[in-house]
């Protein structure tokens, strides 16, 4: 090196990078900043919504030596509430019973086999008031009751259809062990719709893998001799199905960052894919003048694809910066709620018309209150999206709309399960 000149460069370049590292850190502070103010409207205290704001901008470090201790602490009680989950999970084979003969335990009891684990976690992560903590007990408790001793008739419709709507409901009630007191605030319950795709997100991924490691299993036993088929289908598979909720909602509520940016990107790739499958369906209807199939099997799926398209446009409502104005994307959210109307209002129709022939069921009432409850979703959030993009609202009014609408779900669901059995006499 010559004299002085190579110095002067180095404290030069050395400038150079100070300047590039504060700016990166006034950068990083600011969308700190704005992560945490998000958090603190929605009702988060400054110490937790500072250290989440961190963990989606940085998911993947940790800040020192007392953060991963409690990371360890948590961790050991989620893993002990999954195992737990699993061993629920099988309790009629721990008594001797076969899975086969426990089909109706199976369909009566599919929410208290992962749900009060969640509900577990949530309450130790939130430190929730013991008020709230019965609360919830108290849910769970008259459900449970409800589901073991009404006298359903055997594989009855009252009985299906209490073991579709109870998971509904239970995990929406789930969403004010998830708030907590922010439950009442429209950002409150919007963070747990949030939280709600992530975990969606993340149990299929688990599932995913889940499902190569059983393949995996199979053939590597297989090929010493051994069958593990039934094995897998009576232990692994149901454990680790019950198992695997537990650790997506952990991953769901730790590691927010991982797929905070993946799910909006998903809703905004499957939206026209969903509209094209409606498209193409509400086509296919008008030319050949097919009525829709009315069997149980095909409601469900048919609702299950409304409620798809309305968890779509909910979470891309959710996803969005509430301060942006309106964009040609916006207008993506608009044309799958028309499709999902005009679907909607085809299946009502068809169902009045079964009702008039055949007379209310327990399948077709319920199919009705539910398609109507759909239909009144997506008929105003039609409606205060054209309102948004004509700039006449704001944008919170969408958020507001859904996530008051919400309960109305889960009130449609404790009806179906309470009163439909002895409306429809337990058939």
């Amino acid at each position: 090196m010559g004299d002085g000149a190579p110095s002067n460069s180095l404290e030069e370049q050395l400038a150079l990078w100070r300047e590039r590292v504060e700016r990166h850190v006034a950068e990083v502070e600011q969308r700190l900043r704005e992560q945490a103010i998000e958090l603190l409207q929605s009702g988060w205290p400054a110490d937790q919504a500072v250290r989440i704001a961190e963990k989606r901008i940085f998911p993947l470090e940790r800040t020192g030596a007392g953060t991963a201790a409690w990371d360890r602490n948590e961790f050991g009680l989620v893993l002990a509430l999954a195992i737990g989950a699993a061993i629920v999970t099988k309790l009629p084979s721990l008594f001797g019973v076969r899975i086969e003969e426990a089909e109706g335990f199976y369909l009566r009891n599919l929410s208290f086999l992962v749900l009060p684990f969640l509900a577990a976690y949530f309450a130790w992560k939130r430190r929730l008031r013991a008020s709230l903590i019965w609360r919830l007990a108290t849910v769970f408790a008259v459900a449970a009751v409800i589901a073991n001793f009404y006298p359903f008739a055997p594989a009855g419709q009252t009985e299906r259809l209490t073991a579709l709507h109870l998971p509904i409901g239970l995990w929406i009630t789930l969403g004010t062990a998830y708030a907590g007191d922010r439950w009442k605030k429209t950002a409150g319950r919007m963070e747990f719709i949030r939280f709600s795709g992530e975990f969606l997100i993340y149990y299929v991924l688990i599932a995913l893998g889940g499902g190569v490691l059983m393949a995996l299993m199979a053939m590597l036993f297989q090929a010493i001799g051994i069958n593990p088929e039934h094995w897998i289908q009576s232990w692994v598979l149901p454990c680790g199905a019950a198992g695997a909720v537990v650790i997506a909602t952990w991953l769901a509520e730790t590691q927010k960052g991982l797929v905070s940016h993946v799910a909006p990107m998903l809703a905004r790739v499957f939206s026209p894919l969903f509209a094209g499958l409606l498209i193409c369906f509400l086509a296919v209807l008008l030319w050949t003048g097919r009525g829709i199939n009315l069997q149980r099997n095909a409601l469900i799926a048919f609702d299950l694809l409304l409620a798809a398209v309305l968890g779509l446009v909910i979470y891309t409502i959710s996803s969005r910066d509430a301060r942006t104005t309106p964009r040609a994307l916006d207008l993506l959210p608009l044309i799958l709620l028309t499709t999902a109307w005009i679907a909607d209002t085809t299946a009502l129709a068809a169902i009045a018309v079964r009702i008039s022939e055949f007379g209310f069921s327990p399948n077709r009432t319920a199919a009705l209150g539910e398609n109507l409850i759909l239909l009144v979703n997506i008929t105003w959030s039609a409606v205060l999206y054209v309102r948004f993009l004509r700039a006449r609202l704001p944008f919170s009014s969408l958020e507001n709309w859904q996530t008051r609408y919400l309960p109305i779900y889960a009130v449609w669901a404790a009806i179906v399960v309470i009163v439909f059995p002895p409306l429809f006499k337990f058939a």
